[in-house]
């Protein structure tokens, strides 16, 4: 059997581009992956979600975003993808011990954010630890942070806090910033902000939530302990296209290269989501993203099919 339309991926993106694109009466097969969800699986309340003014858990969106794409027809295999053939008509893409063929592939496997690899770290996830300031910063009015990284997102996410957070404490490993020169010097003249050179947070304490962090000196080993509520991890993000190297073009950072935001070249393959939105991430504009893939793959599946 050759499927109309496989689209890889479970998280926001995907599951918009499956509702689109069963309703339309495609009949998409989602290969959601073991972790289907993405980043939002990691998020307790989301409160900038449209049609949720009370805010609502982020593993709810998927489940109930799921459930949508469901009703319209949407088949789901939770399993990863582990190799995929553009190379020749159908497509195939390869899944647990199974091989799918597909008229045409929309691709959402997304990003993950770069971790410290701190036993704390995942104990306070989503619980005072965050790699999202845009998505959680509302949350700590008033309240002392620390953000983790140097480049221009750490420099970008400090200055944000700094409409809500009492400080903001930016912790680096190096003695200079990597960010560019006037996002250094804005966070540099904000009072809100100070910084710790030359220290990584070793450990983050705390009963049900974040309470403090341990910065260590990487030159001297020193140690000193930090009262703070929230914890941005800013050190970077890594999209989900180890499996599509060689065979869709990418940029230096591995984020998937598009035309009109979802073309790949590649004909009847399209991307949606955060797998090429280096800039944006969030879970409503992956969502945006499917929905312009899913349409973009019914005007060449309604060509193809018909042919």
């Amino acid at each position: 059997m050759v499927e109309k339309l496989v689209i890889i991926g479970g998280g926001p993106a995907g599951l918009s581009a499956a509702i689109y694109a069963s309703r339309e009466g495609f009949e998409p097969l989602v290969i959601a992956g073991f972790a289907a969800g993405g980043q939002l699986l990691l998020t307790t309340v989301v409160e900038n979600f449209p049609g949720f003014p009370d805010g609502i858990d982020g593993p709810e969106i998927i489940i109930q975003m799921r459930k949508q794409a469901e009703r319209f027809g949407t088949r789901f295999v939770n399993e990863n993808v582990t190799d995929i053939d553009f190379s020749k008509k159908p497509y195939r893409v390869s899944a647990g011990d199974k091989v799918y063929e597909a008229v045409s592939v929309i691709i959402a496997t997304g990003a993950d954010s770069v971790w410290m690899g701190l036993e704390s770290e995942k104990k306070f996830m989503g619980k005072g630890v965050s790699s999202c300031a845009t998505c959680d910063g509302p949350f700590y009015k008033g309240k002392d942070t620390v953000v983790v990284g140097g480049g221009d997102t750490a420099m970008e996410d400090s200055i944000f806090l700094t409409r809500f957070a009492k400080s903001v404490t930016v912790v680096h490993r190096r003695d200079s910033l990597k960010a560019s020169r006037i996002m250094q010097e804005k966070a540099k003249a904000n009072p809100k902000i100070s910084f710790i050179w030359n220290s990584v947070v070793e450990e983050i304490r705390g009963d049900q939530k974040v309470g403090s962090v341990v910065v260590k000196d990487v030159n001297t080993g020193e140690k000193k302990e930090i009262q703070v509520q929230g914890v941005f991890v800013a050190i970077g993000h890594k999209p989900n296209t180890d499996i599509f190297k060689g065979k869709l073009r990418m940029d230096e950072k591995g984020y998937l290269v598009t035309k009109n935001e979802v073309e790949t070249d590649v004909e009847g393959v399209y991307v949606a989501g955060d797998v090429y939105d280096s800039y944006y991430r969030q879970a409503v504009t992956a969502s945006a993203g499917g929905v312009k893939a899913a349409l973009k793959a019914r005007e060449y599946l309604s060509e193809k099919l018909v042919s």
